[in-house]
């Protein structure tokens, strides 16, 4: 989990560095690091590669790289978004590798979010500086954008791995604009994806709901998979789609997607998601915590509108080939 804070004082003193704005943090930010690093938590902050932050009110980092990589060392955050706002007209390709190697050498070891909105196609040059790049624009809290986003990032998905990650923008989930079923969906295709998964809405006001789904560990743990492959759009056949990807011990993930208005059967084929056609698998439906046991050559399910089935399907080692 990562919180993250707007927290600095603007303009910059004439010592450069950043400052807590004392009204909001009087204790500071290392007194706040520390208490969240007590729950088990992570911190994260957000800067921007330009003068000022997005929202016009926080001085940027361009200029200051170094002194801010070290000045965030100092206040053990964990995790930095940096944003593109204010960038005076110069390609991100100059302007986030600056900080990529400040932080390399501010002392700890800082997750770097880069965010240029997916503007330079991040994801062939941003692996060897962050540990995520933002492939889309931002994310509305509504049906289109959040399946045009799913789209525009996963023609990226050969570029993410392990220690690097395409990010399509973070969750809606539970902020009010989409259905529960919509969500769900969501919540299952950014997990399939491997995007990171940055919790969007209030966790103070948080409805039931919202937690059952934002806090399904089957779900999670296909994000999380060690083999850290990103599943991909496999099939579609209108508003039909199946998309998938190889999991750790020759398991595979599947999402089954109706992204049109009514309800209808779709089917995974085995050729569709990387199965030999003979194999028998075990299917684990994780949304309704149930198993199908030895499936064989074909996985279909009634989806409603809006709606998806997600599965770990396991093979019997007598198929594994």
């Amino acid at each position: 989990m990562i919180a993250g804070v707007n927290l600095t004082e603007t303009p910059r003193p004439l010592t450069g560095n950043l400052v807590p704005k004392a009204s909001t943090f009087p204790s500071g930010i290392k007194a706040l690091a520390d208490y969240i690093h007590s729950k088990g938590l992570k911190l994260g902050i957000y800067s921007d590669a330009g003068t000022q932050t997005c929202s016009k009110t926080m001085p940027g980092s361009l200029g200051y790289e170094e002194q801010d990589a070290k000045t965030f060392a100092s206040w053990e955050v964990d995790y930095l978004k940096y944003d593109n706002c204010e960038n005076t007209g110069t390609s991100p390709k100059e302007r986030y590798p600056k900080m990529s190697k400040a932080l390399l050498s501010s002392g700890r070891s800082i997750f770097f979010s880069l965010c240029e909105w997916g503007q330079e196609d991040p994801a062939t040059w941003a692996p060897s500086l962050g540990n995520s790049w933002r492939t889309t624009g931002d994310i509305e809290d509504n049906w289109g954008s959040m399946t045009s986003l799913a789209d525009q990032n996963d023609k990226w998905a050969s570029y993410a791995g392990p220690g690097g990650w395409n990010d399509p923008d973070m969750l809606e989930v539970g902020n009010g604009g989409m259905t529960t079923e919509e969500y769900r969906s969501h919540f299952s295709i950014w997990s399939l994806a491997k995007a990171p998964l940055l919790i969007g809405c209030d966790l103070r006001s948080m409805k039931s709901v919202t937690f059952e789904l934002l806090s399904n560990k089957e779900v999670i743990a296909v994000n999380q998979d060690k083999l850290g492959v990103q599943g991909k759009k496999v099939k579609k056949d209108g508003d039909l789609e199946v998309w998938a990807g190889p999991l750790s011990d020759n398991r595979v993930a599947v999402v089954l997607w109706n992204r049109g208005s009514s309800q209808v059967q779709i089917t995974a084929y085995w050729s569709d998601i990387g199965l030999n056609s003979s194999a028998l698998v075990d299917a684990r439906d994780l949304w309704a915590h149930s198993t199908q046991s030895s499936v064989q050559g074909q996985l279909s399910a009634e989806v409603p509108s809006h709606a998806c089935k997600m599965y770990v399907l396991t093979p019997h080692k007598d198929s594994i080939v």
